[in-house]
């Protein structure tokens, strides 16, 4: 029986094209680009049309003067661990302040603000709606004179939710205050710039559209330095020392303009597998609920509540059928506790304990899909008799 992948949130098979441009950069045997000599300056060159050309096409302002930067990581979780504890220990004011982050966040934002909080800082909760929406007059309140960074991600790693940065972004603005938003899920789903959404930071993951493993860039508006975790180099401006890779850095550049290419038919393609993966459910299982799907979401996600169920027991039961999904977030999926976005959205236990998560990616087809409908209902079937 072959295995049906709709785990592409956690991971998305590299593109064939982003693995050839990687293996030529790999035969070139290119030097350390921090040296100084003719070879280090030829990498050099490579690195650094490779980091111009990503973060044009993310809308950065790469001409400015002085220009916006995007700092290479090793994925989204250093460039959301980068922002949250950069731009808080930014700020000249040697006492802790406050930082805002909202309730549905990833683990790689809530656990640096957790690990402020060890250190004296006030860290306050934007509180969401039952369809995992932030609240905009709330925010409004919290935002204090101490307040020196804030969080909110661009479309939820669980629900596929989206929220509203840009007003967000013009709220932070005014108080000048200093707005990062996880853009992991969205990139090489929708179109997203940079400088539209007026915010400060912007974390991205390569292996989220088709690029490879080990390779994410945190996006820094022109004003805008956090401090370094770590130290003992002076690569990108010493905000993120270390040597960079040249071919992940050529991976992640061809993964996006690829997906450029192809960005609207890709959207649309995947929000009717995902519609067409939901209606074939609810037909099967008129309880269904789908969680967040009374807001804009993004196109590849369905979270979905099987009342009655139990989410672990479903979950491993598809594995044996042959369907791969997820009960949340890829960096969590180890733990048994509830999912924390579904909790915060206040959703009824009996629907928080009988969700999974399905994400499809550019690979999915409409046989996949419907054969996944049949073995989910097939499997529901088993488990309530």
């Amino acid at each position: 029986m072959d295995s049906i992948y709709l785990d592409h949130n956690a991971t998305t098979p590299m593109r064939p094209e982003v693995a050839e441009a990687m293996a030529r950069c790999f035969a070139q045997g290119y030097a350390n680009p921090a040296s100084q000599h003719q070879p280090g300056q030829q990498a050099r060159r490579v690195l650094e049309e490779a980091r111009e050309a990503t973060a044009a096409m993310l809308g950065a302002d790469c001409s400015g003067s002085p220009a916006d930067r995007l700092i290479f990581t090793s994925g989204g979780t250093e460039a959301n661990n980068l922002a949250l504890l950069g731009l808080a220990r930014a700020c000249d004011d040697p006492n802790p302040g406050q930082i805002v982050v909202s309730a549905v966040e990833h683990a790689s934002v809530f656990e640096p603000a957790a690990r402020l909080l060890e250190f004296g800082w006030r860290v306050d909760t934007i509180p969401v709606s039952s369809d995992g929406v932030v609240c905009l007059d709330r925010f409004r309140q919290l935002l204090t004179q101490d307040t020196r960074v804030v969080s909110v991600t661009l479309g939820n790693h669980d629900t596929g939710a989206l929220q509203p940065v840009d007003q967000l972004a013009t709220i932070c603005n005014e108080a000048g205050v200093p707005l990062h938003t996880d853009a992991v899920q969205v990139v090489g789903k929708l179109a997203v710039d940079f400088r539209k959404l007026g915010v400060a930071a912007m974390s991205i993951a390569a292996h989220k559209f088709r690029g490879p493993l080990g390779i994410g860039a945190l996006l820094l508006r022109h004003d805008v330095t956090p401090a370094p975790l770590l130290y003992g180099g002076h690569q990108q401006e010493a905000i993120r020392p270390g040597t960079e890779s040249i071919p992940l850095a050529v991976g992640m550049r061809t993964a996006l303009e690829l997906w450029q290419e192809e960005q609207q038919s890709h959207g649309r393609h995947l929000a009717v597998l995902r519609d067409r993966f939901e209606i074939g459910l609810r037909a099967g299982f008129p309880s269904l609920v789908v969680n967040s799907g009374g807001t804009e979401r993004l196109p590849q996600t369905s979270n979905v509540g099987f009342p009655g169920l139990d989410g672990q027991v479903l979950l491993m039961a598809l594995d044996v059928a042959g369907v791969a999904c997820s009960v949340g977030s890829a960096c969590s999926s180890g733990s048994t506790e509830l999912s924390p976005t579904l909790l915060a959205m206040n959703l009824p236990k009996e629907i928080v304990a009988g969700s999974l998560r399905f994400s499809l990616g550019a690979t999915t087809t409409e046989a996949e899909i419907d054969e996944a409908v049949r073995r989910i209902l097939h499997v529901c079937g088993e488990l309530r008799t």
